[in-house]
């Protein structure tokens, strides 16, 4: 049945996305492993998904490629989740980007952004063109969390910012929180078709169990070590080339190993925000907060990670009751 004309639907009931784009990148994530051989890893290309996403805030370069990384970063771990989920990425520092997230579903719905400090990133500018993601975040932390639902309680580990670069500080935290040894190379560029942002992450498994019967523990050793070295060799121009397919890359690295390409996974522009969500938040406010927030009779919410403005008529919100 067609709604009435003029008719529009309660906040609480309007769940539509607003106008972002609705895109789909099949072989976003290309899983993979060294048959034999104590490494698997996961290759990512995020295509005209890093544009889509990075282009919805004018931010700098230097700010726009750090979101970028993140959003690479977050796509390739969450898409190792073996249940329902998210993985999510959060860094808060004292530097010019004094809030940087980015997240990511089991299915690959991903979203993020990067808030900067006008100020103090123009300073750091006038210094270097190029600044690090050290220089960017400043001293603070970094977060990674794992989140299965409202029913399941939520996995966060949390270190200190350490590195200069987006791959180092991951490392370090999967060093320290999670005892686990990692390769990551992680790059993203404006490119003649736009922003790309791309990543490849290896892991030592354990060998036990027939991943490797064959090798002892120093072969098992040799053969991560062999991987790593190998996974170096990797430029930033390849990791980004959409012209070079997945399994080509894959190839031209590890071939002397041997490597075999898994089952691709998907990634999609997966901002969650909608008129009903923020008109839940907005109930949890005091209906004094509400009159304040109110201008001219409306109250405006912006979603940080799509940047859509969600205007709410103040007379139509009912504000929890204090007593």
């Amino acid at each position: 049945m067609s709604e009435p004309s003029g008719f529009h639907a309660p906040a609480f009931l309007d769940a539509d996305r607003p106008p972002v784009p609705d895109l789909v990148v099949p072989r976003g994530v290309v899983p993979f492993h060294l048959p034999n051989r104590p490494v698997r890893g996961r290759l990512v290309r995020l295509g005209a998904l890093a544009d889509a996403l990075l282009t919805r805030h004018d931010n700098p370069d230097p700010v726009t490629r750090l979101a970028g990384e993140a959003l690479a970063l977050v796509a390739a771990l969450a898409t190792a989740l073996k249940f329902r989920g998210s993985f999510s990425l959060q860094a808060k520092g004292d530097g010019p980007v004094g809030m940087l997230l980015a997240d990511c579903t089991e299915a690959g719905a991903l979203r993020g952004y990067a808030r900067a400090d006008e100020e103090k990133l123009a300073a750091l500018l006038a210094e270097t063109a190029t600044p690090s993601a050290a220089q960017l975040l400043g001293t603070g932390y970094l977060a990674f969390t794992v989140d299965q639902g409202p029913d399941m309680e939520r996995h966060q580990g949390i270190v200190g910012i350490e590195g200069a670069s987006l791959a180092d500080m991951s490392l370090h935290y999967f060093a320290t929180s999670e005892q686990l040894r990692c390769a990551i190379r992680i790059a993203c560029a404006h490119t003649p078709a736009g922003w790309r942002a791309s990543a490849l992450i290896l892991e030592r498994i354990a060998g036990a169990g027939g991943i490797a019967p064959d090798l002892d523990e120093a072969a098992q050793e040799e053969a991560w070590n062999t991987a790593t070295i190998l996974a170096s060799t990797l430029s930033d121009a390849e990791l980004l080339d959409d012209t070079l397919p997945p399994e080509q890359l894959l190839y031209r690295l590890f071939h002397t190993e041997g490597v075999a390409a898994d089952l691709p996974r998907a990634l999609a522009y997966g901002c969650r925000c909608s008129r009903q969500r923020l008109s839940g938040i907005l109930t949890t406010f005091a209906e004094d907060d509400l009159d304040h927030m109110a201008i001219d009779g409306r109250i405006v919410m912006t979603c940080e990670f799509c940047n859509f403005n969600f205007s709410f008529d103040r007379a139509e919100m009912r504000g929890a009751q204090v007593e």
